[in-house]
């Protein structure tokens, strides 16, 4: 059988060229859609999902972030890059889809359905098909910089919700570790966008409005996005109206 070790380097280096040269592109207006992707170090389930993951974070029409989660750190590793927020963000879309129970790997499209994040097929479908019926990126998000500010325009609702959070992620450079105990022992895995942080900078209502953030703060991440997503009453997530990634100067 030939070895995938080949298509796998090709993948990474491909993730790496566009990590390296996505200050240099615009940030695209209205993305296909987000991918959230809900993973461990410690879960065996989880390689091929990275490894997909690196494919889509590549990708400059896909908002993709990794949430690395803290509930397998018990079998023997623990995730270097999990975090409590993490695991309860993955709670509330529990919560909000209605479910009983969360798992890894998990990817969440477009805040409104999860499946299965080592499934191309899933992942690939979900995103055309909420394309197709008008469940993607409803509103223009656009980012600007100054010297010392970052300049993040909303544009207006079209149809749908017309009020959401603007959502700041913070993520970490491309790290490559290696997995010193647990299910994955011994393997080396490069990760991508690993969510280091979320704080909302504000509302939106429908209309056109600009937000403003200091560069200052942008400049300390290894990397950054902006989501308009709508909340439920209970306060849970709901759908993702638009999504931009913020790059460093």
């Amino acid at each position: 059988m030939p070895s995938r070790r080949p298509l796998r380097l090709a993948a990474l280096a491909l993730a790496l060229s566009a990590f390296a040269g996505g200050a240099l592109a615009e940030p695209t207006d209205k993305p296909l859609g987000v991918v959230e992707l809900f993973t461990s170090q410690g879960c065996n389930s989880c390689p091929p999902a990275d490894e997909f993951f690196a494919e889509l974070a590549a990708k400059e029409n896909i908002v993709a972030l990794a949430y690395h989660v803290d509930y397998w750190d018990y079998l023997g590793w623990q995730d270097t890059l999990s975090r409590k927020e993490n695991t309860e963000r993955q709670y509330e879309y529990m919560r909000a889809f209605g479910s009983r129970s969360v798992y890894t790997p998990q990817a969440v499209i477009n805040g409104r359905s999860h499946v299965n994040g080592a499934s191309r097929k899933e992942v690939d479908g979900a995103l055309a098909r909420m394309e197709r019926v008008g469940e993607g990126m409803r509103v223009g998000i656009k980012v600007s910089r100054t010297s010392d500010r970052v300049m993040i325009d909303a544009g207006d609702a079209v149809t749908g919700p017309a009020d959401a959070h603007v959502v700041i992620v913070y993520f970490n450079p491309p790290q490559t570790i290696k997995i010193g105990k647990g299910e994955n022992s011994g393997r080396s895995m490069t990760y991508w966008n690993a969510v280091s942080s979320i704080q909302t900078a504000g509302m939106w209502h429908g209309k056109a409005q600009r937000y403003e953030l200091p560069m200052s703060e942008i400049a300390k991440k290894g990397g950054c996005a902006v989501l308009l997503q709508s909340v439920g009453k209970d306060g849970m997530p709901g759908p993702i109206l638009g999504a931009a990634f913020i790059r460093k100067p």
